[in-house]
């Protein structure tokens, strides 16, 4: 039977400037036990069809025509059209939460910040189980441990803040679950997310779907996550369905120009050297006036440009007790070494902790280091940078530009795009009024955008736009070095080739040098030199990309690797072998790999420029290599 039966939904927006249809026409079903995965890029609709079956849309939304049936397949309600709900009714209410969940892609924002999570998960119980609240634990430390907690007592007393994205990923599962739903939806679940712990929630996700045989619908637009998840695909665009069927169908055949553009757009591993991704929007780019005011870099190419030398970083930790603040250090990096060549991009991948954006904040000096150096070289040879003050730091600080992972946050709402875009000369001196308006519109033309389109601000662009409004940012003060933080992460596949397809563009044409932060090896892989792995603050390996790709030595690059869902049915995930818990720990790493307190990560050149950090092999066969 069909768990959800969607039939010719319309909804439409009444704005101020008029109504505006988001989903039209739109006719799937989602039958018992099975996943749906429903496709598209921003704006297609997709989150507004999985408020509409919550009972959430907001006030200016209306569901025009059709209908959304919900049969519950235990027989503990008759099959109910939610379109024809009261949304803020208490039928709706008695169904939101009990018979139909939902997990939201970020669960920070979904979840209460001043309620533990035992609280928030057995609130859900309280209400729709009729349980008391000693019950509603026992249930929720049971549903935790379901959701594989770590410690499911401990994370009853948990708040939000205290746990990681990946176990708080799990709590908002949890809670989800705890009613036993006839239907999930799962919206985006794994977009900010590392890939170890991705694959963790997908196999969760899979594992209490077969325990509780409910039926899920899964709002992605990563292909990877498809390809491992789905029974059936619905691709959908500007509202409408475009096209449906099994994955088998889909992935082997598709048939549709807006499905093939898609999958052309997602960058895979086996991807020649030579072959650009196809974005379904491509944007050109004039470097020409850029060019001709840029300054020569007296460094030659393959010359090292900046080098990270046994850096090591701390925090201080401060927790609260009965007899005042307690204080402890947590080691970011330990030792880190690198080198980053003038005209190459160095990727930089890990997990969330691993320590890739603290290397990147220690180079940009936004962070100060505890002990080693970070030698830059202007062209007179490489020289320490780690202390610079004042008109030093101000000069190095033109040189190296950061591009940001989130590109609403990082851009001032207040601000027109012209004011974002001059405000670097300004802070630096540079140019006349005349000359800084001439350089935006130059910036503008360089990254694909309309110059009419300066005096807007941030909130009336794309995602898509505005990250290239934050990579014109960058280069406005004719920058070297680029550090780019996750500067594709929030975005759908189509804008990622956008994106990933214009820094290729402005590397070779400006002669760019790039350390390329990311938690997606498939995006590094495509755009990387070289590559260096990271975990727990530690280099773990080193080498030219294709060959660490291809031939990884190091457990943990291993691990990485293979938690990287493929889009590609015949390179499914392999949920059984898939270990990363252990794979994060150095401690239990073999030999001679293993890294236990006190043991210095020495990196050792195991093949040509092929770095590993072995400390078991140092001194004995291997020939150290302290800057990869």
């Amino acid at each position: 039977m069909n768990v959800l039966s969607v039939e010719e939904l319309s909804v439409d927006f009444h704005t101020a400037e008029g109504r505006s249809r988001a989903v039209d026409r739109v006719s799937f079903a989602v039958p018992e036990n099975r996943t749906v995965a429903l496709v598209g890029e921003s704006g297609s609709g997709k989150t507004v069809i999985s408020q509409t079956i919550m009972g959430l849309l907001p006030p200016v939304a209306e569901i025009s025509s059709g209908k959304v049936v919900l049969s519950d397949p235990s027989g503990e309600i008759e099959p109910v059209d939610i379109a024809t709900l009261d949304r803020k009714g208490a039928k709706m209410r008695h169904l939101r939460g009990n018979r139909v969940a939902i997990i939201f892609q970020e669960p920070m924002t979904s979840l209460s910040p001043l309620h533990t999570i035992g609280d928030q998960i057995g609130e859900a119980a309280e209400l729709h189980r009729g349980v008391g609240r000693a019950e509603a634990r026992e249930l929720t430390r049971e549903m935790l441990r379901l959701v594989r907690f770590p410690d499911p007592q401990r994370g009853l007393d948990a708040y939000p803040f205290e746990l990681s994205g990946g176990l708080r990923q799990r709590a908002m599962i949890a809670m989800a679950m705890i009613c036993h739903p006839a239907l999930l939806i799962a919206d985006e679940p794994t977009t900010a997310l590392d890939v170890t712990i991705q694959a963790e929630i997908l196999k969760l996700i899979k594992d209490v779907q077969s325990e509780l045989r409910m039926s899920v619908l899964m709002i992605t637009h990563d292909f990877g996550v498809v390809a491992n998840m789905a029974d059936e695909v619905v691709v959908i665009y500007h509202g409408r369905i475009m096209e449906r069927g099994t994955a088998e169908q889909l992935f082997s055949n598709p048939q549709h120009d807006y499905l093939k553009a898609l999958l052309n757009a997602v960058p895979s591993f086996d991807m020649d050297r030579s072959e650009r991704l196809v974005p379904i929007r491509p944007i050109t780019v004039k470097a020409e006036d850029l060019k001709k005011s840029r300054p020569d870099c007296r460094v030659a190419p393959g010359e090292p440009l900046v080098q990270v030398k046994d850096v090591t970083k701390r925090f201080t930790l401060r927790k609260g007790g009965l007899l005042g603040a307690r204080t402890a250090t947590m080691t970011a990096l330990d030792q880190v070494n690198l080198t980053i060549r003038r005209g190459e991009c160095l990727g930089v991948v890990g997990e969330s902790g691993s320590g890739k954006t603290t290397v990147a904040k220690t180079i940009l000096r936004a962070l100060d280091i505890n002990e080693g150096e970070i030698l830059y070289n202007k062209g007179e040879g490489l020289s320490d940078v780690s202390h610079l003050r004042g008109d030093a730091l101000m000069d190095y600080r033109r040189r190296v530009q950061l591009i940001f992972q989130d590109p609403f946050s990082s851009l001032n709402p207040r601000m027109t795009v012209n004011d974002i875009l001059t405000e670097p000369l300004e802070i630096h001196g540079i140019g006349t009024a005349e000359e800084r308006a001439e350089r935006a519109r130059s910036l503008m033309s360089l990254v694909g955008l309309d110059a009419r389109y300066l005096r807007r601000y941030p909130h009336s662009f794309s995602g898509g736009q505005r990250q290239r409004i934050g990579i014109a940012r960058a280069l406005a003060l004719n920058p070297e070095f680029i550090l780019c933080d996750e500067p594709t992460s929030a975005l759908d596949v189509s804008v990622q080739a956008q994106i990933l397809n214009l820094l290729q563009d402005l590397k070779r044409d400006l002669g760019l040098t790039y350390l390329f932060v990311s938690h997606n090896l498939a995006v590094v892989d495509y755009i990387a030199d070289r590559i260096v792995v990271m975990c727990r603050g530690r280099v773990v390996e080193v080498g030219e990309t294709r060959e660490v790709v291809s031939n990884p030595l190091h457990p943990y690059t291993r691990a990485l690797l293979s938690a990287v869902p493929e889009p590609d049915l015949n390179e499914k995930l392999d949920f059984a072998a898939l270990d990363a818990g252990r794979a994060s720990e150095p401690g239990d790493w073999p030999e001679p790999f293993r890294l236990g307190d006190g043991t210095v990560p020495h990196l050792i050149e195991m093949k040509p420029d092929h770095f590993v950090c072995a400390p078991g092999l140092y001194g004995r066969h291997a020939q150290e290599g302290t800057a990869a």
